[in-house]
């Protein structure tokens, strides 16, 4: 980087070739952006909801229109697969779609039980900074923002430096569709460049989808601040099947949860827990679909594994998967990268794993999965339990009541019974423990980021 301006570099994943170079904004052109950015949320907060949500609408249709190429910048940016790509895509228009759709009642005031003289309304903050991860370059922003955006606030993007393409590309889908310059904003930013943002007035609050590490750094400055920070951190999420559950089924949807986007996802099924009845023949069955998912190129249509987003990445899983093994767990498929260009990483399915053991206590963000073996319902739980994350969380069993009643013993912020852990616009996400605080999604998501007004009539 020496004969370039300092800045952030896209390299795709799958050839080692450089994509493009972005410099980092400078101090002076931040201050700009900061001052387009108080400016926007000036002009979108002025703007009726009802022009708001035609916005919305038009962001979805320029988005299925641009479908293949934003799938395409995504798969060489960060190595997802083409087909999964687009999916991605259709994922932020249908979040557009809902939020149009439902968006007016969401803001609506809303009643109190004191009577028609006191009522709730909902006010917009200002512009909030968005750091931002790349595993789903489109969706991790674009589920922030459309419900900021909707509630009248300014989303301020820090994104990734490896997606920066993707970054640019979504702020010009808002631009076409009519927002104010500055309603949305991407920006490339170093780490001091971001405390000083965090800092800055012009900045209202702070969302974070990111490590321990980073959310904690982010959140202590925020708070330093007195700003409002929300934040969606790592997950080790536990993946319950019980011994009444439909194998079939449940099968399916642990390799879809643990390997989708190449495993490098927050609310992926990472721990596997099997009741012991159950487990000798689930572990058969799932081996065998793992063994079956082609990987390849992501711009190949039938590629369904790619190459994992970074090279250090991968050589990290790969001290977790080796630590695994030295502890004493099975490899039972892959475990090692794949020699030759490009940060592939084989389909990985480690058995007996314990507490204590790397792919147990870390999160594991690629394509590994743990199964660990249960006595019993009660040490199911107590295994689902013994994590410092608390994300999300799967359970499959034929027994409604039973799940309803184990449901409410899980530590997570979510728990998707006889299917696995995903995100959807009508309903809310986020964490507890080492997994964050906040919702979004909802219109948990919407009023996350917006002065909660009590109006009050004629108090005596």
């Amino acid at each position: 980087m020496n004969d370039f301006a300092p800045g952030s570099v896209s390299i795709n994943p799958a050839n080692g070739e450089v994509i493009a170079r972005y410099p980092f904004d400078d101090d002076a052109s931040l201050n700009r952006a900061l001052d387009t950015a108080r400016a926007g949320f000036r002009a979108w907060a002025a703007t009726p909801v009802a022009e708001r949500l035609a916005a919305l609408a038009r962001i979805a249709q320029i988005l299925r229109r641009d479908i293949q190429t934003l799938g395409e910048m995504a798969a060489r940016e960060m190595g997802k697969p083409i087909g999964q790509a687009r999916a991605e895509v259709e994922k932020c228009a249908m979040l557009c779609d809902w939020y149009a759709a439902n968006g007016g009642a969401i803001l609506d005031d809303r009643p109190t039980a004191i009577g028609p003289d006191a009522y709730v309304s909902y006010h917009p903050l200002g512009a909030i900074l968005a750091v931002m991860p790349w595993n789903f370059p489109y969706w991790q922003s674009m589920r922030g923002a459309i419900p900021m955006l909707l509630g009248g606030n300014a989303y301020f993007l820090k994104h990734a430096p490896n997606v920066m393409g993707c970054a640019y590309l979504t702020e010009q889908v808002m631009l076409e569709a009519g927002l104010p310059k500055g309603a949305f904003s991407a920006v490339n930013l170093n780490n001091d460049q971001v405390s000083k943002v965090i800092a800055d007035d012009r900045i209202a609050a702070v969302a974070v989808t990111g490590s321990v590490r980073a959310g904690s750094a982010i959140a202590s400055q925020a708070g330093a601040a007195l700003k409002k920070c929300l934040l969606e951190l790592g997950g080790a999420d536990p993946f319950i099947v019980l011994a009444d559950a439909d194998l079939d089924g449940a099968v399916k949807a642990a390799v879809t949860g643990r390997f989708q986007n190449t495993g490098q996802i927050c609310i992926a099924a990472k721990r596997i827990i099997l009741e012991q009845p159950i487990a000798a023949e689930f572990t058969e069955r799932f081996v065998a679909a793992v063994r079956a998912l082609k990987m390849g190129d992501p711009l190949d249509e039938s590629t369904y594994i790619g190459p994992m987003a970074r090279a250090d990445l991968r050589d990290e899983l790969h001290r977790q998967v080796e630590g695994t093994v030295a502890a004493g767990a099975q490899l039972l498929l892959g475990g090692a990268p794949v020699a030759g260009a490009g940060n592939y990483f084989l389909p990985t399915v480690l058995a007996g794993v314990k507490p204590g053991m790397p792919a147990f206590a870390q999160e594991t963000f690629g394509p590994v999965a743990a199964l660990i073996e249960a006595n019993d319902v009660e040490h199911a739980i107590a295994l689902a339990n013994d994590s410092e994350f608390g994300l999300s969380g799967a359970l499959w069993t034929s027994n409604r009541d039973l799940a309803k009643r184990l449901a409410r013993r899980m530590e997570t912020g979510g728990v998707f019974v006889n299917g696995f852990s995903a995100s959807d616009p009508r309903v809310p996400i986020g964490g507890v423990k080492k997994s964050g605080y906040g919702r979004e999604l909802s219109d948990y998501g919407v009023h996350e980021f917006m002065n909660i007004q009590t109006v009050w009539f004629d108090r005596k």
